[in-house]
């Protein structure tokens, strides 16, 4: 699967040395048009051929148990990269035990769905593309290397294996779609933090979070430093929360869009309620001015589009400049206290991401505060530099919390 940290070559935008991205083919549904029937010979479904194959015998027992099997036996047309048992083989001592437990059911169907594309795909055309959507919604890279194809991470050792209602490629290795959703990527990254903080003060991380295929031209936190002086600093603001929201919705498209999708249809719709322009200039593609500097980023419910630059509306929303009262005034140690109040239900109810997004905001704020010495300032940059380097959500979430700690045991006189 893309990964945030490698180049995306596989879609219709790709990353390039300049401040955007160029065009190259990819596998369209119009050119499937011309792929040749089924053999007349083939009178049995792609469920019925695998089911009489003894080396698929792991794959038939996973469709059975996520209850695929009378819709992979429909009409279709269907292609399926089929792994063998020696691909299952190779996962992790226990997995496939797992995943056929009733429990994991909807796991086990996002896996295996992974692996079914929606039409006949033919290995003439394969080989021609650079992805295939599938029924998951995520799509498969493909990549052509001399005479062998490859399917993401894994290789195509036999093609064209026909049946009534489409095609079966098999695969030396099961394929596995991404699980993180759109937050804990842009989390994975590290370089939308910023975007993440605001996205949780204008209280979009559920909307963010959610079942629902959500499209997102994610700013980077250099894209955001772009602003004028003291703009985010004002967005940032409760006051400014209706403001904030608008801005960020802006950057929200429903639906999972890929690049190609997005070029091809020249406009969207944003959550915010209104449009984003798509362009493409001497090869290079950009969204309302802002250049597109990767693309096709899959997470479980979306997609991400990365961009170098905010994306404001047309009519900016006015923001407060009310300022606060000698009663409003925060110290370091209330700041810590909120950020934990807030951040520790997250954390304990599993949304390590929004709980780190929190955290993240308040150690920045005390960093920028005059009254926190110096050698508390080291431990809170120690602190999130353990964070940034820490693999999962909840192990940077730990981290944050450590220095938030470290403020809440300063002393008094520091505090204030």
């Amino acid at each position: 699967m893309p990964k945030l940290s490698r180049a995306l070559v596989l879609s219709a935008l790709v990353l390039t040395a300049g401040a955007g991205v160029a065009l190259t083919p990819a596998l369209s549904t119009a050119q499937q048009t011309s792929t040749p029937p089924a053999p007349a010979a083939a009178q049995q479904n792609l469920v019925q051929i695998a089911a009489g194959n003894k080396d698929f015998s792991t794959l038939v027992a996973a469709v059975q148990a996520a209850g695929l099997a009378e819709t992979l036996s429909g009409a279709g047309p269907f292609t399926i990269f089929a792994p063998t048992n020696e691909a299952f083989a190779k996962l992790p001592k226990g997995t496939v035990e797992s995943l056929l437990k009733p429990e994991n059911k909807a796991k086990l169907t996002a896996i295996l769905t992974y692996h079914v594309v929606p039409a006949r795909v033919p290995a003439a055309d394969a080989v021609k593309a650079t992805f295939a959507p599938t029924v998951n919604g995520q799509r498969l890279d493909l990549k052509l290397n001399g005479s062998e194809l490859s399917v993401d991470s894994a290789k195509v050792i036999k093609t064209d294996i026909f049946g009534s209602n489409g095609v079966i490629h098999v695969i030396d290795t099961v394929v596995l779609p991404t699980e993180d959703n759109i937050p804990a990527v842009a989390t994975r990254a590290g370089s939308f933090k910023t975007l993440l903080a605001a996205a949780t003060a204008a209280g979009l991380v559920p909307a963010l979070s959610g079942d629902k295929a959500l499209t997102v031209l994610a700013p980077t936190d250099d894209a955001f430093a772009k602003l004028p002086k003291g703009t985010l600093e004002k967005l940032l603001k409760p006051e400014n929360k209706d403001a904030l929201a608008t801005i960020l919705k802006l950057h929200v498209i429903e639906g999972r869009v890929y690049s190609d999708q997005a070029i091809k249809s020249g406009t969207a719709s944003t959550l915010a309620g209104e449009n984003v322009k798509f362009s493409v200039k001497d090869g290079k593609a950009s969204v309302n001015g802002s250049n597109i500097v990767s693309t096709d980023i899959d997470a479980s419910n979306g997609v991400i589009h990365v961009i170098d630059a905010v994306i404001l509306p047309a009519t900016m929303p006015k923001l407060s400049m009310r300022m606060p009262n000698a009663d409003e005034m925060t110290t370091p140690r209330d700041i810590a206290a909120l950020a934990i109040n807030k951040g520790a239900p997250m954390f304990n109810h599993g949304d390590h991401t929004s709980c780190v997004a929190v955290y993240e905001v308040a150690m920045t704020s005390i960093l920028a505060m005059n009254t926190v010495c110096c050698s508390t300032k080291s431990e809170l940059r120690t602190a999130m530099n353990s964070a940034q380097h820490s693999k999962s959500a909840a192990d940077k979430a730990w981290a944050l919390r450590r220095g938030l700690d470290t403020v809440m045991q300063m002393p008094l006189a520091s505090r204030e």
